[in-house]
């Protein structure tokens, strides 16, 4: 026999609830929600907006404000004593209004009313003391925070760029560099590790003990590594990239945190001379070293480091001290998810380490591209969905872990409501470890936990005053996140699920949508809505296919994640179970990069936007509109329709119909030039959506887009003129989501780490690699092509890269086409005196060589004499491409020059007197 204990005057009997329903059958859920509790709101919004403007605000301002700030609330308080008293209602009416379920006093059995207490007209006044406090308090954590990057000995160090011994603390897992084409190579890569400086010592003996935040920045190899993915099938942080004076430049992704660490398996950049992997990157937080490294300022002001440490010698650090026993943990549990994955397919492996913890090692630059096109990014990254995945295959769907008929594992076991309750603080503790204990993590946690407690209760209103205070705490905890876009995206996110969700899978619902449906479409809704204005300062993006890609994803994240966390568990113990598990969860999985891969494919994917706040402003303000203008459409379902299949169109861009729209590409144009910034990508048409490529520039995003603009799916043959990475670092985005016959190379393999990746990248496609030998002719369709150079005879040889260039001409319906490379004075006049030279007498187009720059034989432009030349180039470039000399060598010929620079992507067609070119 069950007692049950009530309040009489706050919960009525159960009959009065079911009879006061108005339902036949009574309130089966005989639970009210009162008016959403907003009180502290005001208060955590003061505190992250305090906490953002202190942290860099000299001493001064920090204690006039917290002296103002707690002034003027004792002021308020005692004002409200004074005069209010014990804060009941003031004047006539009733004490209470219609909200909570009470019982008339003295009417015994009288009919339950619902009503909710009255505030006191005092509230004003606590409110804004409470406020007050808050921007105190918040100025106060920020203020000691900022602090730190001011006091000790490091920042005045840095300034002088000393070199020192220092010991230092690693607070983050190590990381790469993105790979960056600097000119005709690629740029140094180098591991970036968050630490903090414990004990300096400068060069004259003087030892100074601090605790500093900086960024150590390791030599990790002596060369570079293969343009564009220096990982081979790993990824690169894409954490930024060094400048010239040594200052790292952080980019961040769409969650305000810098990228994910490097490489964890065949990783090429981080290998020293004799092979083996760089041994900075085994490093786990909290490891104390020993280094000898020298101290320069950070690059912006307002990021969390004191300096940069650059740190010369990428051998094994000197260890003095081991890392926690947690982080130890956390690094076999995370070692062993990395070996369950080895068998997997490649996406399978890159992104199940990732979806589970946010290990994100090894994910390809292709394939990262590909979730941020399509707003998938968050999946990569360690957020509360991840927790909350857990936790609800612990206590079941929303708003039954109260009731009797709740569901999920618990109550399967006969697990209690609250030994369900200690679970999931053990398994939320268990995230926080396994996942790295740093602000990103606890933000994550925090935000999860808000989201399981909306599970257990099913009371979404209350939720915004449990997330406000998160957002306090978090604030007051690490004042850094009040300028974080991660921290910033979370709470929009977790808002938007709290919020407006409910409201539209509601309204999806009574417009007969299956509920579960309506509860995923109205959750990917509300998300893109709110986050979007700040994904497009971070991308300069808006994505057109994000809500059908995540909603299309959400039904196989849990299944992964779930998997994959049995596995991430299972390794220690039994790794062919791990194994087995890993193998199962690699389906869902494939599925997600699926989605993603297909998404950004896409030619409407998304649209470029301002990467600003007036952006944000702007987008939220058109999203306000869509919004609203879509709550009419509803009413009326062909206008539904029509926008739907105007969007379709707008999404996947047929070629006839953008052709008619834009005029790119041209009707019958024969050769394109990409604007790739400076470096070459060129294709000559061979059929419909069909294209032989030379060369693929230096980004392979740039080339990507400018063949989804030109229609090319089918690529019979890739020329690479040389291995200069401003010419074959695109090459991924060339070789992406197309089919290529095979790459032609010239013979003079350097430099050879270029070649590496050239031939990693052909390898991992099986994409067959051939040698140009001059004298070859090929052709397919109305497209042939001849090899004038390099020439096998030994006293022609090439002297470097730029002069090894593949040189072709090129005949296509009539129209002769004439493309160098990067050939130099040299060459162009070996060249003239070769057997091919007869056949560069006046050709009609001319691809000038280097980019137009003034090293040019001016006899070879005289015996081509073009009618139309065509330069690429970068706008702004410091080589100061193309040069005046060349152009005017050009016009005096009687040439029409064009150049990317000024005029964008270019398009050749017609023949004869017919000949045109068109810009994009």
């Amino acid at each position: 026999m069950r007692n049950d204990v009530r309040t009489p005057d706050l919960v009525p009997p159960r009959a009065a609830v079911h009879a006061a329903s108005g339902s036949r059958l009574g309130a089966s859920h005989p639970r009210q929600e009162g008016p959403t509790d907003l009180r502290l709101v005001p208060p955590a919004l003061a505190a992250w907006a305090t906490a953002a403007l202190m942290l860099d605000a000299p001493t001064v301002w920090v204690g006039g404000a917290v002296v103002v700030c707690l002034v003027a609330a004792g002021v308020l308080l005692l004002v409200r004593r004074g005069g209010v008293g014990d804060g009941r209602a003031a004047g006539p009416g009733p004490a209470s209004v219609p909200g909570r379920f009470t019982r008339p006093r003295g009417q015994g059995a009288a009919p339950v009313r619902l009503t909710w207490p009255r505030t006191s007209v005092a509230w004003p006044h606590i409110s804004v003391a409470a406020v007050l406090l808050c921007v105190a308090a918040a100025a106060v954590s920020a203020g000691l925070h900022g602090a730190d990057l001011r006091r000790g000995p490091v920042p005045g160090l840095a300034r002088e760029y000393a070199t020192v011994t220092a010991e230092v603390e690693v607070t983050s897992d190590p990381r790469l560099t993105r790979p960056r084409v600097k000119g005709d190579h690629m740029a140094p890569t180098s591991v970036l590790i968050n630490a903090d400086v414990r004990r300096v010592e400068e060069a004259h003996g003087t030892v100074a003990v601090t605790r500093t935040p900086v960024l150590m920045l390791v030599d990790a190899a002596s060369r570079s590594s293969g343009a564009g993915d220096v990982n081979g099938d790993s990824r690169s942080s894409g954490t930024g990239h060094v400048n010239g004076d040594s200052r790292p430049s952080e980019a961040r992704d769409v969650n305000g945190a810098p990228r994910p660490p490097g490489p964890e398996s065949v990783n090429e950049a981080s290998r020293s001379a004799d092979g083996r992997r760089s041994p900075w990157l085994t490093l786990l937080p909290t490891t104390r070293l020993r280094v000898t490294a020298t101290l320069a300022p950070a690059l912006a002001d307002g990021d969390r480091i004191a300096a940069v440490l650059r740190v010369r010698d990428p051998a094994m650090p000197e260890v003095v001290g081991e890392p926690s026993a947690a982080q130890r943990l956390a690094g076999r549990l995370r070692a062993g998810l990395r070996e369950a994955t080895d068998g997997l397919p490649a996406d399978a492996r890159a992104l199940l380490p990732g979806l589970v913890v946010g290990d994100t090692s090894r994910i390809t630059p292709e394939l990262d591209e590909a979730f941020r096109e399509t707003d998938l990014a968050h999946t990569l990254a360690v957020s509360g969905s991840n927790l909350t995945i857990i936790l609800a295959l612990l206590i079941g769907p929303p708003g039954l872990a109260q009731l009797v008929e709740r569901r999920g594992l618990a109550p399967r076991l006969g697990i209690s409501l609250r030994t369900t309750a200690l679970l999931g603080g053990a398994l939320t503790l268990a995230f926080v470890v396994v996942c790295r204990p740093d602000p990103s993590v606890l933000r994550a946690a925090a935000c999860g936990a808000v989201a399981l407690l909306a599970l257990a209760t099913g009371r979404r209103r209350s939720l915004i005053p449990a997330l406000a205070t998160a957002v306090l705490l978090l604030v007051l905890y690490d004042p850094w996140l009040a300028r974080s876009y991660g921290f910033l995206l979370s709470v929009l996110a977790t808002g938007a699920l709290l919020t407006l969700a409910p409201r539209w899978s509601a309204a999806l619902q009574r417009r007969r949508v299956p509920p579960r449906l309506a509860e995923a479409l109205a959750a990917a809704a509300a998300a893109q809505a709110l986050c979007a204005p700040v994904v497009a300062v971070l991308s300069a993006r808006v994505s057109l296919v994000a809500v059908p890609c995540n909603l299309l994803a959400e039904f196989a994240i849990a299944p992964a994640t779930v998997l994959g966390f049995a596995a991430l568990a299972t390794a220690p113990l039994a790794m062919p179970l791990a194994k087995a598990l890993a193998w199962c969860a690699s389906w869902p999985t494939g599925w997600i990069a699926d989605v993603a891969r297909t998404g950004a494919a896409l030619p409407g994917a998304g649209v470029d936007w301002p990467g600003s706040w007036t952006g944000a402003a702007l987008l939220a303000l058109a999203t306000v509109v869509v919004l609203l203008v879509g709550r009419r459409l509803l009413r009326h379902p062909w206008w539904c329709a029509v926008c739907g299949a105007l969007l379709l169109l707008v999404v996947l861009q047929p070629p006839p119909l953008t052709r008619v729209v834009t005029g790119w590409p041209p009707p019958g144009w024969r050769f394109a030039m990409c604007d790739v910034g400076q470096g070459d990508a060129t294709v000559l048409a061979a059929g419909a959506g069909t294209g032989v490529v030379v060369d693929a520039g230096p980004d392979p995003e740039l080339v990507d887009r400018c063949l989804r603009t030109l229609g090319i799916t089918r690529i019979p043959l890739v020329v690479l003129t040389h291995f200069h990475a401003d010419h074959v670092a695109g090459l991924p985005g060339v070789l992406r989501g197309r089919a290529v016959g095979a790459i032609e190379t010239t013979g003079h393999e350097e430099p050879v780490d270029q070649v590496a990746f050239v031939r990693r990248e052909a390898a991992a496609r099986r994409i067959p690699v051939t040698r140009a030998a001059a004298g070859e002719e090929r052709r397919t369709g109305a497209l042939s092509w001849q090899v004038l150079w390099p020439s096998p005879h030994p006293a022609m040889a090439p002297d470097g890269p730029n002069d090894a260039s593949v040189t072709l001409l090129v005949r296509s319906a009539g129209l002769r086409l004439l493309l160098l490379g990067d050939l130099e004075p040299p060459a162009q006049r070996a060249l003239l005196r070769s057997p091919s030279g007869p056949l560069l007498d006046g050709v009609d187009v001319l691809k000038v060589a280097h980019h137009g720059s003034a090293y040019q034989d001016h006899e070879l432009i005289r015996r081509a004499a073009p009618r139309l030349a065509l330069i690429s180039c970068g706008e702004d470039n410091p080589y100061g491409h193309p040069a005046p000399s060349t152009v005017a060598a050009l016009r005096g010929q009687g040439a029409v020059v064009l150049r990317t620079d000024e005029d964008g992507a270019l398009a050749v067609a017609g023949t004869g007197a017919e000949l045109r070119v068109a810009g994009d």
